[in-house]
């Protein structure tokens, strides 16, 4: 089950919750019993995309083998 982030904007509390994706928009109380928070983004999301490696280039080799001749 994914964890979400959360805070607070009444008391500034950052606080985690472990829900199932399908309640990932779902509204979540602070644990300080306040109404009104926002859901923080997910930096491993933002992140993977710049960490991927390069496509393979069109033609060439594939698998280390020779693709024509």
């Amino acid at each position: 089950m994914p964890t979400y982030a959360y805070r607070c904007r009444e008391c500034a509390e950052t606080f985690e919750l472990r829900r199932p994706m399908s309640e990932s928009a779902a509204p979540a109380a602070c644990p300080g019993g306040h109404a009104d928070t926002v859901k923080l983004l997910d930096m491993i999301g933002l992140t993977g995309a710049a960490n991927a490696p390069a496509p393979a280039p069109a033609g060439g080799c594939c698998g280390g083998g020779c693709c024509g001749g």
